[in-house]
């Protein structure tokens, strides 16, 4: 039997990017907020530059019970599983993955979230990928600004801004939508290949322009600049520069005295009323003890593949299918930006790469998105094309050896030794849309540590990605090429296995019969249930999600904050 707890007006459900960001107007707004948070709390002693256990061991030092519930893969429903990941790609800790993300916060272009009717417009309603399930989200990029421009101020975030009030700065992204301000920092220095990266570009006409990071390029909200040791790529900072929300955000709300963290708290349910058919609170096991925290108000905010598996897990009478699917769109439309597609390339020289982050470098957009011309090409959107400095000892020496030696033995530890500087892997982010048959659901055999389901994916890229990545990867050979390189090789298309920027499940839209959640974030069937992060967005554009995730769950907090006696006491 749960031990049942005070009521209080809020409770929150993951405390990463997305909870960790909520907490903040609702506190403000003087709601009593409780928490919980799967992992425990980080100190900077956790933060020590240690490339073995933050990059290959999956920060063992954490309580890490995502690593207990790994969702399984299969690229279809017919074909066999994929290898299983030694370990999530997401962490459990007050913060969540913000403590160790690359932190680069981008906003989505005005084209995300008009794809449907743009493509149409301007192509025709054929250019939409047969089978795609892609809709329009329910408000444009001018709704969502405010909020960026929030997230961006409380957090932190350094760049340099396009266009602001729709004047055009050629120094930032030119292909941006309108922004009421420049970002608070200005961004981050860059390094010898950067440079060398953005001057190329420059050449051959293209518009490049350093990307935006939630990491302080000079003392903000009396956290320091960044040291640019280069371990963050994978780890937390000992110096507070990257702004993650356990010292940007959580701080503040919890300075207001109305919001409390409940650390290492497996949440295991959402339980509903049956006679008001809403949210009453959530179920948590904690120390081996399982406890019922009673809210009005519920927000889950435990990342893509959780919000899709605790709503399934989350059965009644009145949900006999999980919570908040009568109409069965709990894990529809589900996407992820893959991590394939890369492009790695051998230079002549020494980069001088050493250390340094990924947020750290140079990005092209003339390619992201809908900002060029599809009407000779056989897919619609497109990437962001990424120059960066990252580079520790272990990774170096996992470099590709690009057929120039062996993978192993004498002559392979030579040509490492003489080239571990000598080349650089390009990050692509590019479009990725939702079909009709990649989906989120339970596994029907694979369990976690406490004898639950775990999420499975049953999903792969289809031919609109496939060309997307091909063709970026053509452009981003072009750069390289151009600013000196040798050689060049290109990485595979990729799979939908678990990802760091995954989307969907709990989609955001108007229509009831097509989306869990309306456009404020609140479930269509549980009227004071709210979904937080990536998997309420119906398009990624071309960009990071995090800072899109953050201005969504800001608005959701505000609206709840603003229309509290309709939403909670209704």
């Amino acid at each position: 039997m749960a031990t049942s707890l005070k009521k209080v007006d809020v409770v929150i459900v993951g405390l990463g990017a997305a909870g960790g960001v909520a907490a903040l107007p609702l506190a403000r707004a003087g709601l009593d907020v409780i928490g919980l948070e799967a992992g425990d709390w980080l100190t900077p002693r956790d933060f020590a530059p240690d490339e073995l256990r933050n990059n290959w061991r999956g920060w063992p030092q954490s309580v890490q019970k995502a690593n207990t519930e790994i969702p399984t893969h299969r690229p279809n429903a017919s074909a066999p599983y994929s290898a299983r990941f030694p370990f999530h790609p997401m962490m459990n800790a007050v913060g969540g993955t913000s403590l160790h993300y690359w932190a680069q916060s981008w906003r989505l272009n005005p084209w995300d979230f008009k794809v449907v009717s743009e493509t149409t417009r301007r192509y025709g309603a054929n250019r939409i990928p047969k089978g795609s399930t892609v809709e329009d989200w329910p408000f444009g990029l001018e709704e969502l600004e405010p909020y960026y421009d929030k997230v961006e101020y409380e957090v932190g975030v350094s760049g340099q801004a396009g266009n602001i009030d729709s004047k055009i700065d050629p120094r930032g992204n030119i292909y941006e939508g309108p922004r009421a301000r420049g970002y608070p920092m200005p961004p981050l220095r860059g390094t010898e290949f950067t440079d060398r990266m953005a001057s190329t570009a420059q050449k051959i006409g293209w518009h490049a322009f350093p990307g935006p990071a939630a990491i302080n390029s000079e003392t903000y909200d009396t956290r320091p600049a960044c040291l640019y040791h280069g371990y963050c790529n994978r780890g937390g900072c000992h110096v507070n520069a990257k702004s993650s929300t356990a010292v940007s955000t959580i701080p503040k709300a919890r300075a207001t005295g109305r919001f409390n963290v409940v650390a290492r708290s497996h949440v295991t349910r959402i339980e509903l009323d049956d006679a008001t058919g809403r949210a009453s609170g959530v179920v948590y096991v904690r120390d081996g003890q399982e406890y019922f925290q009673p809210a009005d108000v519920v927000l889950l905010a435990s990342y893509t593949y959780e919000n899709s598996r605790l709503l399934l897990l989350s059965k009644s009478k009145a949900f006999p299918n999980g919570l908040s699917n009568n109409h069965g769109q709990v894990g529809k439309h589900y996407f992820s930006h893959n991590t394939g597609s890369t492009l790695t390339a051998l230079f002549p020289w020494n980069l001088n790469n050493w250390y340094g982050m990924p947020a750290q470098g140079i990005a092209v957009d003339d390619w992201a998105d809908d900002n060029f011309d599809h009407a000779g090409l056989d897919f619609i959107g497109g990437g962001n094309l990424w120059a960066y400095s990252d580079r520790r000892p272990i990774g170096a020496a996992s470099m590709s050896t690009f057929g120039k030696a062996p993978a192993w033995g004498a002559a392979w530890k030579s040509f490492v030794m003489q080239n571990a500087d000598r080349w650089n892997l390009a990050y692509i982010q590019k479009t990725t849309l939702p079909y009709e048959d990649n989906v989120l659901d339970l596994d029907p055999t694979v369990k976690d540590s406490l004898g639950f389901p775990v999420c499975r994916i049953t999903a792969d890229f289809k031919d609109n990605e496939k060309r997307v990545g091909a063709f970026m990867q053509d452009k981003m050979t072009r750069w390289f090429m151009e600013a000196g390189a040798i050689a060049v090789e290109r990485g595979p298309a990729g799979t939908m296995g678990p990802s760091t920027h995954a989307y969907g499940g709990t989609r955001m839209g108007d229509n009831a019969e097509t989306n869990v959640v309306d456009r404020w974030g609140f479930s269509h069937e549980v009227p004071n249930l709210g979904v937080l992060g990536g998997s309420v967005m119906g398009t990624s554009g071309a960009h990071n999600p995090t800072l899109t995730a953050q201005a969504l769950a800001w608005r959701t907090a505000e609206r709840l904050a603003a229309q509290w006696s309709s939403i909670a006491q209704a």
